[in-house]
C-alpha cells in the first residue's frame, strides 16, 4: 500500500501544475509570428498594385461577397446550435416496445 501511495506522490511532484507554460508560450508566439507574416504579405500585395483604382462595381462586389460570407458562416453556426440542443447531435439509441410481444398472432402485419 505504502508503494502506491508513494507512486503517487512522485508522480504528482514531477508534474506540477505549470509545467506546460513554456509550450503555451511557444504556441502563442508561433501564432503571433504568422499573423504578423500574414498582415506584411497582405500590406505588401495592396500596396504591390501601384495606383489603380478599383470601380464601384468592385467594391459593391466585395460587399456581397462579405455579406453572404457572413450570412453562411452564421446561418451555419446557428444549425449547429440548434441541433445541439435539440439533442439531434445524440447517438441513435433504439427503443424497444414493451407492449408489443413478436410472437403475438393479433398484432403480426
Amino acid at each position: 500500500m505504502d508503494s502506491g501511495s508513494s507512486d503517487r506522490s512522485d508522480s504528482a511532484s514531477s508534474n506540477p501544475p505549470h509545467s506546460g507554460l513554456a509550450g503555451r508560450w511557444i504556441v502563442l508566439t508561433v501564432l503571433l509570428l504568422l499573423l504578423v507574416a500574414a498582415a506584411v504579405i497582405a500590406y505588401l500585395g495592396w500596396m504591390s498594385g501601384g495606383d489603380t483604382e478599383v470601380p464601384t462595381s468592385g467594391y459593391v462586389a466585395m460587399a456581397i461577397g462579405v455579406i453572404f460570407s457572413l450570412l453562411i458562416g452564421i446561418g451555419l453556426m446557428a444549425l449547429l446550435f440548434y441541433s445541439s440542443r435539440k439533442g439531434y447531435d445524440e447517438p441513435a439509441v433504439l427503443i424497444e416496445d414493451t407492449d408489443s410481444n413478436p410472437d403475438d398472432p393479433e398484432k403480426a402485419p
